[in-house]
């Protein structure tokens, strides 16, 4: 069951789980606070815990609300994109036939037909990043099958409005956040590798941090990057 505190203007959500020490967590874009406790902990404690930690707190909202932030895309010539973590520019070419995309260097080049609606401008982008997912996910999905010693039934790619990427450990099952396209390849591999440990781990418990730890020490540099990048204007969280 989740429980909250107030600290003025700050909520915090309280659950306890099966772990050693208490986790506190301010989440992008909004700064939403969340505090995971040992199973036994009573609610006045983590109150105390809280308090001790309000400074902490203010600093990471205040650095969320100066996050930059993209601007909502129109699909016009010469808007900026995010592919891989670089800045691409835009560039419509009119023409009939079949919609596609390419890239090349820092462009990225919409073929469509004349007076395309943005709406099917920015699903032929959406399915033209899952094909650049569907490439790159598969191989990092192997290597860490071998590293890890677990085997991923089926991974899925969907918008997802609330974090990174979700893993179902009982049907093998990993998903992974579409935008994750306009992050850096090292994000992505981090995340891949966050949600298979949940194979051997399924909460974010000390086993989980000791696992993911052991294969990626720099986890929580690769997770504040990720947190630090520019937000999507529709606020994808983690």
């Amino acid at each position: 069951m989740t429980e909250t505190i107030e600290l003025g203007e700050i909520v915090i959500e309280v659950t306890r789980k099966a772990i050693k020490n208490v986790h506190l967590s301010v989440h992008p874009p909004e700064g939403r606070v969340t505090l995971a406790a040992p199973l036994e902990t009573r609610l006045e404690v983590a109150r105390a815990y809280a308090i001790s930690k309000l400074g902490w707190i203010r600093d990471q909202q205040a650095k969320l609300r100066n996050q930059a932030r993209e601007m909502p895309r129109q699909f016009v010539e010469r808007e900026t994109h995010y592919l891989w973590g670089r800045r691409h520019l835009l560039t419509i070419i009119e023409r009939g036939g079949k919609p596609f995309v390419k890239v090349d260097h820092r462009r990225i080049t919409l073929y469509l037909p004349a007076d395309s609606a943005l709406e099917n401008r920015a699903e032929l982008i959406h399915e033209w990043h899952k094909v650049l997912l569907h490439q790159a996910i598969p191989p990092l999905i192997a290597k860490w099958q071998v590293k890890l010693g677990v085997e991923v039934a089926h991974y899925f790619l969907q918008r997802m409005k609330t974090k990174w990427g979700s893993c179902n450990p009982r049907a093998r099952n990993i998903r992974l956040n579409t935008e994750l396209v306009k992050k850096p390849k090292h994000l992505l591999d981090y995340v891949v590798l966050h949600e298979m440990v949940h194979l051997l781990e399924p909460t974010h418990n000390e086993r989980f941090l000791t696992i993911l730890s052991g294969y990626y020490p720099n986890w929580q540099e690769a997770r504040a990057e990720l947190n630090e990048l520019p937000l999507s204007a529709e606020n994808w969280k983690e």
